[in-house]
């Protein structure tokens, strides 16, 4: 929904002026700083619906830093803005807690799908029918959009989450790629599944006794991915494996 308030952490001021003009253009509220303790300070202190963060800032702290010191508090969407197109870098952007990437240089309607992406995310429908889901060792609240594995809560990122809700509501029945693109990217996206592997590696990492080899989140070769729980009857199709 347009008027959230973004947050832009970027210390170009073509690119800040660009950002602003689009953003605003279409009904969001925009703030803005190249500073990367001043973000901190307007993170905490305004309390933002969305940040957009440049990798790379003057200082000490980078937007790698400046998104794992928020994660410690907040889930607070985070779209890292860089011109870096590695996989590396992706991975570690994600492995901090960002939700999504855009990379330099980028059209207003590529950047106003990813933020309308994120959003959307965050303001995710609740279940109607169900309040809460056990998986084994997992529990999810879905009225709280809360996390536990173990009896010990897991902090998920915007994304995470709802990569996670997804398979939840259809757990015990496979998901296609396409599907949990569409639903968690939008339409746009239907055809990253460069991103949606990258996303399901970490939610892995955070919800697998061992990740390497994972029980609940499995592959479906050729098909897509699936939560394995054991109360529901399972589609049709090659067996999960462990991709």
């Amino acid at each position: 929904m347009a008027g959230e308030r973004i947050l832009v952490v970027d210390d170009e001021p073509r690119l800040v002026r660009l950002i602003n003009e689009i953003l605003r253009a279409t009904g969001y509220q925009v703030m803005y700083t190249g500073n990367s303790e001043r973000a901190l300070e307007m993170i905490a202190i305004e309390q933002p619906d969305l940040i957009l963060l440049d990798l790379v800032l003057p200082g000490e702290l980078d937007g790698y830093d400046i998104c794992q010191r928020v994660r410690e508090y907040s889930n607070v969407p985070v779209i890292m803005i860089t011109a870096r197109a590695r996989e590396a870098d992706m991975l570690r952007g994600f492995d901090v807690g960002a939700d999504d990437y855009i990379t330099k240089p980028f059209s207003a309607k590529e950047l106003l799908a990813r933020v309308r992406a994120v959003l959307r995310r965050g303001h995710s429908p609740r279940a109607q029918d169900e309040s809460q889901v056990t998986c084994g060792a997992l529990r999810v609240n879905l009225l709280q959009r809360r996390v536990f594995l173990h009896d010990k809560e897991v902090r998920l990122t915007a994304t995470e989450y709802e990569l996670l809700r997804q398979l939840v509501l259809q757990r015990d029945r496979i998901v296609s790629q396409q599907d949990l693109l569409t639903a968690v990217w939008g339409p746009e996206s239907r055809d990253d599944l460069d991103y949606l592997r990258a996303y399901v590696r970490y939610l892995r990492q955070k919800l697998e006794d061992d990740p390497a080899n994972p029980q609940r989140i499995l592959t479906v070769s050729g098909m897509g991915y699936m939560l394995a729980c054991g109360d529901a009857p399972t589609e049709a199709g090659p067996p999960p494996s462990a991709e």
